[in-house]
């Protein structure tokens, strides 16, 4: 087991971080917020995954639009503009000495309570924005040997009960998915919809290929993710058939090629779904059409920090 796409080799390094608080640096191991916050209580908050990338935050203006739409949508006020939230990321990332290698973890709460009461109108003073920027890069051992998903019973649900498509701290469904298919032995989970169909992965977003097309869901219940999203633009400018629908696992297992898509790891080849082995793996590793993705998304990365 690899320990899925987000596994990371320890970097001693992360261990002097400073961390933003409400615009204020902290030691890492002095870093703390309220237990009265609407995050530590409820998981009521918003937040976004970066990279740092020559000192540079690929496509950021994605990231702010996504984190600023999800806040309205749980009609929660940041407090700061979109240009100042960045400019705090970036004073993180220098006050660190941070250049490339770097993954930024940004949340953003409702803000402390009175007490520890689910309505809003409990809370007292602004939103807590926390920055943890720490020195991490993908573990090449899932890029060599891919990954191995399992497909959990927990689905992904339908917009009225929570839409799948905000990056909340809600993530309780996404967590017993992880847990599931740890348990299973699997480096993580494959989520299906309401209906059935494929939809993504715990933590990640889902593609697979067959016959040089790229498949993936409908995107109906699934975040909106900014690499695959980048994904299918880039299949779509170089002239690589692309579909977006409803498939089931019968058209996974028959897959020529399969891969993930995230911001830390980019594209990452999988090998296995539940004990299938995917086409390209039973003979000599990730296939060429995965390679060719990762080439062209690391290509998008370079145009987008010069």
């Amino acid at each position: 087991m690899h320990k899925g796409s987000h596994h990371s080799g320890a970097d001693p390094r992360n261990q002097d971080i400073k961390v933003n608080i409400n615009g204020e640096l902290f030691a890492r191991n002095e870093a703390k917020i309220s237990v009265f916050d609407s995050g530590f209580i409820l998981g009521d908050g918003v937040w976004e995954g970066l990279r740092l990338h020559r000192g540079k935050l690929p496509f950021i203006d994605r990231h702010m639009r996504r984190l600023y739409d999800g806040a309205k949508a749980l009609d929660l006020d940041i407090g700061i503009s979109q240009q100042q939230l960045i400019e705090r990321i970036l004073y993180t990332c220098q006050a660190n000495n941070m250049d490339d290698n770097v993954h930024i973890r940004l949340m953003v709460t409702r803000g402390e309570k009175s007490t520890p009461y689910q309505d809003p109108r409990v809370n007292v003073g602004k939103a807590t924005i926390v920055i943890i920027a720490e020195y991490k890069q993908p573990s090449p051992t899932s890029d060599t040997f891919g990954l191995n998903l399992y497909t959990v019973y927990v689905r992904r649900g339908a917009p009225d009960v929570q839409d799948q498509k905000l990056n909340t701290h809600s993530k309780l469904n996404c967590i017993f998915a992880c847990i599931q298919s740890t348990k299973a032995g699997a480096d993580e989970a494959l989520m299906l919809d309401p209906h059935g169909f494929v939809s993504t992965c715990n933590s990640t977003h889902f593609f697979f290929v067959r016959d040089n097309t790229v498949f993936t869901s409908t995107g109906n219940y699934c975040l909106a993710g900014i690499t695959r999203s980048n994904v299918i633009e880039l299949c779509k400018k170089h002239r690589i058939s692309v579909v977006q629908g409803n498939f089931t696992l019968s058209d996974v297992y028959a897959a020529d090629e399969a891969f993930v898509t995230g911001t830390f790891a980019g594209v990452t080849p999988v090998a296995q779904v539940d004990g299938r082995t995917i086409g390209s793996f039973a003979n000599d590793g990730k296939g060429p059409m995965v390679r060719r993705l990762q080439d062209l998304y690391q290509q998008m990365i370079c145009e987008q920090c010069r």
